[in-house]
């Protein structure tokens, strides 16, 4: 195709924070492909449309990329979450819903094979892999406490760690293993009835709460 017939899209230059989040997303597209050992800042830059002088000037080193990287899905992630508050009024259903929407989120593909990622490189990165837990698990836990101790649930912290280990580890372990296959379907919250067993987290959360 001929410069005059290149697309607009192709033919613009991305800058500043539009190129370091584009950089992000092209980034976590190869560590997922090739594997954090096999990913190269020259494939980042490559496939970004940009130069590794570029690149570096975003991101010093492959560790602080693939960190960067983390802390992006993060963002994402807990933007897609939202908190307990935001599905229900009642507290029961609220807790339900976030729960399964944690589920529905966690058994999705790309977020399965960053989760296998992270632990393939958990010995040789162990800040990489802390910062994604941190940036999943705990923040997931962090909000669902906050939530039901603004409700006077006795305990809360440990609640809702028992809740999200009842309600979304069994699935996800399933999924880490091959066990079950992940969802290859964008994780919808429309969709959420049809893509997790809220009957079951339903009764998990009523009864907790109601021993609580």
């Amino acid at each position: 195709m001929s410069a005059a017939g290149a697309s607009p899209e192709r033919g613009r230059q991305r800058r500043g924070e539009e190129l370091r989040r584009h950089i992000l997303a092209v980034a976590k597209d190869v560590f997922l492909e090739t594997g954090y050992e096999r990913a190269s800042m020259d494939a980042v830059a490559a496939r970004a449309g940009t130069s590794k002088r570029s690149l570096y000037a975003h991101f010093e080193s492959k560790d602080r990329l693939f960190l960067a990287v983390m802390e992006w899905v993060r963002e994402l992630y807990l933007g897609r979450l939202k908190t307990p508050d935001a599905y229900a009024e009642d507290p029961a259903e609220a807790v339900t819903l976030f729960c399964g929407r944690f589920q529905q989120l966690m058994a999705w593909e790309p977020q399965v094979r960053t989760c296998r990622l992270c632990i393939a490189e958990a010995e040789r990165l162990p800040g990489s892999s802390s910062a994604y837990f941190d940036a999943i698990f705990a923040s997931t836990r962090e909000r669902l406490t906050g939530y039901l101790a603004g409700h006077d649930v006795a305990d809360a912290a440990a609640l809702a760690e028992d809740l999200l280990a009842r309600t979304v580890l069994p699935r996800l372990f399933r999924t880490l293993l091959n066990v079950e296959a992940p969802s290859k379907d964008d994780p919808d919250e429309q969709a959420l009835a049809e893509a997790v067993d809220l009957s079951a987290i339903r009764r998990l959360v009523s009864t907790a709460l109601r021993e609580g």
